[in-house]
């Protein structure tokens, strides 16, 4: 049941109902909505949906319900520090992105082959941190949580971080080639994938959690993360959307990454069926 909220003040009013959503949809959030995702897009890239075929408003509006445990997570934790963290981290997607189009460096040539929403300068998609930043801030809280007092230590926390950020890619870029989301020249070894673009996403993984580890106060962001069961919901979004576009496409290496993944979360215990909705019994 969701708490009288009508005492709170201004911003915590809004923050409080939209844990009250999020904790009131979690099963239709982070298992329907990915799993209808994956198959919008695969009849997408299978030309089954005639004008409806990777419609840009679509994917944004199906992105964004996925984000909203992150969101409702991490909304209380933003304060003036937080919120120039954030808009620093901005400005580099954008911006490594749009050399990224024009030059190559550093992730190798790459173009779009989707629109993936609205086209900034037509090159680069206006919803990039909404793609971007969830690749950041769920390898960071699922690292807090497997490796606890470990992560106290930046030698590990940080390293940790990253390596995750770039097992999360090695699923994504796969599965994003596959659906034709974008394509390089020329195509890498790795399911169309070249080794550049990890390189490439070494330095922006860095980047990003040195920017987001400053940002963010540790001991707020462990307490949230303790007190928020459904912080990494948007993680099994990841795991369930990805793991099944992967799959369609016999992509058997970034099936069985997105497992891995899957048996972290596992591990933290913050998921489960139990959060299924009941369906009233029919009786004959």
């Amino acid at each position: 049941m969701s708490a009288d909220t009508t005492s709170l003040p201004g911003r915590a009013r809004v923050e409080a109902g939209l844990d009250d959503l999020v904790r009131e949809n979690r099963f239709t959030i982070a298992v329907v909505f990915p799993l209808m995702g994956a198959v919008l897009l695969v009849a997408s890239r299978e030309g089954l949906l005639g004008p409806l075929d990777f419609n840009p408003w679509l994917i944004i509006f199906g992105t964004l319900v996925m984000r909203l445990p992150l969101v409702a997570g991490l909304a209380p934790l933003v304060d003036r520090r937080a919120a120039a963290g954030l808009l620093l981290l901005t400005a580099y997607s954008y911006g490594i992105e749009y050399v990224g189009v024009l030059t190559g460096f550093p992730y190798g040539s790459f173009e779009y082959g989707v629109e993936l929403g609205p086209m900034l300068l037509d090159t680069v998609p206006l919803g990039l941190p909404v793609f971007f930043f969830p690749l950041v801030v769920n390898a960071y809280l699922l690292c807090l949580l497997l490796l606890g007092p470990r992560t106290e230590r930046a030698l590990v926390r940080l390293p940790a971080v990253i390596a995750v950020v770039l097992l999360m890619d090695l699923v994504l870029d796969p599965g994003a080639v596959a659906l034709t989301f974008w394509q390089y020249d020329p195509a890498g070894p790795y399911y169309g994938v070249p080794w550049s673009n990890y390189a490439g996403w070494v330095l922006s993984a860095t980047v990003a959690v040195v920017t987001l580890d400053a940002a963010f106060d540790r001991s707020g962001l462990r307490e949230r993360l303790r007190d928020c069961e459904f912080m990494l919901d948007d993680l099994v979004s990841f795991v369930v959307l990805w793991g099944l576009v992967n799959a369609y496409f016999g992509n058997l290496v970034p099936v069985a990454l997105a497992g891995v993944l899957g048996a972290g979360l596992l591990a933290t215990d913050r998921f489960d069926f139990d959060v299924r909705p009941s369906w009233p019994s029919v009786r004959g």
